[in-house]
């Protein structure tokens, strides 16, 4: 893409107006240019105007010249200009075999802001408490850049989605916790990238549930056809990822279809799984055009949802969008209120994010929390086989709700930590105990891992001791206890009002002599977090390369049956080649 910056002279104007006829004559196209722009829709966050920009080069000696971005290259002259797509856009092969459509257009993306947790002193404030995550679409959605050759907006990244993309690769050993949904394991492991910390993972899967055991599904496609939906790799894509979906049905399940553009209506009435012609061809219908009235089409979906509600079934929406409502209801709170209200009837939604240049990440992860639901971004269609095949169980089946983690470090062992991700997710420590406080929902089969940076005792802390803080008494657990900290999980049962309780102690014996000799899940993921939080520009990782991550992930690979741990590497490799061409 071309753009004019500056011309000072009449002569100027026209011999560039005559160079620009003639290369887009040559090329067939005409291309457009703007600003990429990223800004937050919670007026709480901050607004940021994020500009993927490269240098100004000069072309035949005119330094005003061309303003060019993109992929790739017109001519061995011009950066900006692929010839295997143009300027109008098309696809791009991924590592491995993986196909991520590209429109080049204007980029008017949303996203919301979190901070990074900060360092907590273990003896001012020994308790993290947080809600369990289970969204995968940052991951998905940052890939989605790399591969079309920019970084993602840091905003874009959150770290706890990268790391719990990724299904285990070992035969790593859970422990049943008793009186529970869950197993959990943990490991400790100096961090590879600061010699003074040490590194706390913890996994904690649901249980899983056999296919054929499933309770019937009573699902509500809610699929946007606005204008901004056209494209290989909005409709035509979210179109193919449904069918996939539609080919695991069961005779029990069945499935109706609400689309929005400028108005709501119902393309397919409740539909037995048994009927797959009847669903695919309504999918094949669907094309898009007019405006987006994604209040109106959520409001005629839970109606939808209602009319074929099963007693003690899943009872889901699935919205598929870019996320841009324009026509109705259309703020993230009023959307996020809606959907809240609503999910108290047992009708769950869950977000299938779409297309690049106008998405709204910021409403589409918030309105899945708010729905009980989980926010998957599908940039492919091997993500949709992940999402909606592989994965059937976790994006369908709640096993608990409302999930609640509570770690409280030994003050005798832990001087202090920093949890890595999670931000959108903390809580009040009161809130662990208040079942009115909503959390995150878990699906069946799935596995969470959860990351913290400590300082143990006697090693060199972040923050400096106080100097008029009084002395405490001794602490209840003394310097030779053998745990480091104390985890418990609170949560309800699918249709149930009140919570459960469970914990498991985290023992100092744990700790690996060094990261090397780490078990394969602790060392890959804290690659795959320090990869999230260099993305994310955290101070933390500005010591530590890109090859350096890669080069950790492609030691610690596992049994990697799927190959997202193999293309993992490969996609860090490939932020290392951005990161050098932008330094």
């Amino acid at each position: 893409m071309l753009k004019i910056k500056s011309i000072g002279r009449k002569a100027s104007c026209s011999l560039i107006m005559v160079l620009l006829t003639s290369i887009l004559s040559a090329c067939n196209t005409a291309g457009t240019s703007s600003r990429d722009r990223v800004s937050s829709t919670d007026s709480t966050s901050n607004q940021s105007d994020y500009r993927h920009e490269k240098k100004s080069s000069e072309f035949l000696g005119l330094s005003a010249g061309y303003e060019v971005r993109g992929v790739g290259s017109i001519s061995s002259s011009i950066e900006g200009y692929d010839s295997r797509i143009g300027f109008s856009g098309a696809y791009y092969q991924s590592p491995g075999s993986r196909t991520v459509f590209e429109t080049q257009q204007p980029d008017t993306a949303q996203y919301k802001n979190y901070s990074d947790n900060p360092v907590k002193q273990v003896a001012t404030e020994p308790v993290s408490t947080f809600s369990l995550d289970m969204d995968t679409a940052s991951y998905a959605n940052s890939r989605r850049f790399i591969t079309q050759g920019r970084m993602p907006h840091p905003d874009a990244v959150r770290v706890e989605e990268f790391i719990n993309y990724f299904p285990s690769a070992s035969n790593e050993k859970l422990t049943s916790i008793t009186g529970s949904p869950f197993s959990a394991g943990y490991e400790l492991a100096p961090s590879p990238w600061n010699t003074d910390k040490v590194l706390l993972r913890v996994n904690i899967k649901a249980n899983d549930v056999n296919f054929n055991q499933l309770p019937p599904s009573n699902l509500v496609f809610l699929i946007d056809t606005s204008g901004s939906m056209d494209g290989e790799d909005r409709l035509d894509l979210l179109k193919q990822s449904l069918k996939l979906l539609v080919n695991e049905l069961r005779p029990q399940d069945k499935v109706s279809i609400v689309t929005y553009a400028g108005s709501a209506g119902v393309a397919l009435e409740s539909t037995s799984g048994s009927n797959k012609a009847k669903i695919m061809a309504a999918i094949n219908k669907l094309e898009a055009r007019g405006s987006t009235a994604g209040g109106e089409g959520l409001q005629l979906a839970y109606k939808m949802a209602e009319r074929g509600k099963v007693k003690g079934g899943i009872n889901r929406i699935l919205l598929a969008t870019d996320g841009d409502f324009n026509v109705g209801i259309n703020s993230t709170e009023e959307l996020k209120a809606f959907v809240s209200r609503e999910k108290e009837k047992g009708i769950t939604l869950s977000t299938l994010g779409f297309g690049t240049n106008n998405f709204n990440d910021a409403m589409m992860v918030q309105i899945a929390d708010a729905g009980n639901g989980n926010y998957s971004y599908i940039d492919s269609l091997e993500e949709a086989q992940k999402v909606l095949q592989e994965e059937m169980s976790a994006t369908l089946v709640t096993v608990a709700k409302d999930v609640k983690a509570q770690i409280e470090f030994n003050p005798a062992q832990v001087l202090e930590y920093r949890q890595i991700g999670y931000e959108k997710r903390q809580l009040k420590q009161e809130d662990f105990n208040n079942d009115k406080v909503d959390a995150g929902d878990i699906g069946a089969g799935k596995k969470l891992t959860v990351l913290y940076e400590l300082t143990l005792a006697g090693g060199k802390p972040s923050i400096d001791p106080l100097r008029y803080q009084n002395k405490k008494s001794a602490p209840a657990i003394n310097a030779n206890n053998k745990e480091i900290a104390f985890l418990k999980l609170r949560w309800k049962a699918p249709r149930g009002e009140n919570s459960e309780l469970a914990s498991l102690p985290i023992e100092k014996k744990a700790l690996a002599s060094s990261f090397a000799k780490a078990g394969v899940e602790t060392r890959f993921m804290a690659a795959v977090a320090a990869y999230g939080q260099k993305l994310r520009n955290n101070p933390e990782l500005s010591k530590t390369s890109y090859q350096q991550i890669a080069s950790w992930a492609n030691n610690a690979k596992g049994e990697d049956k799927q190959g997202y741990r193999a293309e993992f590497v490969k996609l860090v490799r490939k932020a290392a080649a951005l990161d050098d061409k932008d330094n």
